[in-house]
């Protein structure tokens, strides 16, 4: 990953004055739509110049908080690029779009000052504690 993913999100969060992927979209004008998705927890469509995110109803709110920040992540990372949110394969995905996007929600969501209130956790105490897979903690702390 050669972005700095870090970087864009400190930006943002000052920018906007939050770390809710759903006010930034809402700021950024980047439209999102809840509704059924049948297997797929979200998706991030550029459609017709427009940057659109469909999330799934189902999922629980904080599951659906990080799902909106993983697109979020798409939307601006790969504007042009159609993705998908597939549980079980995305957040254990190699695939250079989706790591990226999920570093991106985890550096939205777990702020460096909650990383430091918590510093003499181990990663499995900070995946219970957030209530994110073990993988996208180590990510974050990478």
């Amino acid at each position: 990953m050669n972005r700095n993913i870090k970087h864009i999100v400190n930006t943002l969060r000052k920018k906007y004055d939050t770390g809710n992927p759903f006010d930034i979209a809402r700021q950024m004008e980047i439209e999102y739509i809840i509704g059924p998705l049948g297997s797929r927890s979200g998706c991030y469509m550029y459609l017709k110049r427009h940057r659109c995110i469909f999330l799934n109803e189902n999922l629980s709110e904080h599951e659906m908080k990080l799902v909106m920040a993983h697109e979020l992540g798409h939307a601006i990372l790969h504007r042009t690029q159609d993705c998908y949110f597939i549980r079980h394969k995305t957040l254990l995905s190699t695939d250079i779009f989706e790591l990226e996007a999920n570093k991106f929600a985890m550096e939205l969501l777990i702020s460096d000052d909650s990383l430091e209130e918590h510093k003499e956790y181990s990663v499995n105490q900070l995946a219970r504690l957030y209530g994110y897979h073990e993988n996208l903690i180590e990510l974050r702390l990478k």
